[in-house]
């Protein structure tokens, strides 16, 4: 792919606050922080440290408190709002739609885009991620890896330049976390994509090309294994 091809999210002097109780609570400041397509990310801390709420802020599906946030795609510099097109969306507790097959609940982002050859789209990224067999099942006849293997194929099938992934192992025992951190960083490579991953898991984040975390009582993000880079 061209150099001016790779889009890139840039958050510059970000900070992230809100009130509780009356009070003001700081997740974090002032934070520098560039995502290019390709590349992957896992942001890694303890609960509440702010992991999930700069998660929405980089997909562009939250405002920071302070600070600017931007997409940069084929050159431009773009306001972070019109990523949202080029978004898919991986969550913990998979969020599919009860009612609908996995063929159905895989096809429909390609639907509401008016895709006309959706249901075949659904059906090749369903083998893809080894659903072939269960096309016609809905979500409660599926297995929780079966369910987040449904949930990738969802998020790929209309090829997003980013994948953001909320604790996606986090439901799973660790045969079916293996396999679908494998299947989640295979998928995002073979198509170009850059992944964003929040993750417990240190097994899961150690695959990402860069992992960023949040210690105990510092709104800092730091880049592991790079003492000298603070995201701050």
């Amino acid at each position: 792919m061209p150099a001016s091809a790779i889009s890139r999210i840039e958050l510059n002097n970000v900070s992230q606050s809100f009130t509780l109780h009356k009070k003001q609570v700081q997740l974090f400041s002032q934070l520098n922080l560039s995502i290019v397509q390709g590349q992957s990310y896992a942001i890694t801390g303890p609960s509440g440290s702010g992991k999930s709420s700069l998660l929405m802020l980089m997909s562009g599906l939250e405002q920071p408190t302070e600070g600017q946030t931007s997409y940069m795609q084929d050159g431009r510099i773009l306001p972070l709002n019109h990523l949202r097109a080029e978004i898919g969306f991986i969550f913990q507790q998979f969020h599919l739609l009860p009612e609908l097959t996995a063929l159905h609940n895989v096809a429909l982002p390609l639907k509401l885009r008016g895709q006309k050859q959706a249901e075949q789209q659904a059906t090749a990224w369903l083998e893809k991620v080894g659903l072939g067999h269960r096309l016609h099942h809905k979500p409660k006849q599926l297995s929780g890896g079966e369910q987040q293997r449904a949930a990738i194929a969802r998020a790929l099938v209309f090829e997003p330049r980013f994948i953001f992934a909320d604790e996606p192992t986090g439901n799973l025992d660790t045969q079916s976390a293996a396999e679908i951190a494998e299947l989640l960083f295979s998928c995002c490579q073979q198509k170009g994509a850059g992944l964003v991953m929040v993750t417990h898991s240190e097994q899961l984040a150690a695959r990402a090309q860069h992992v960023f975390s949040f210690s105990h009582g510092n709104a800092a993000l730091v880049e592991k294994g790079r003492p000298e880079v603070q995201c701050v």
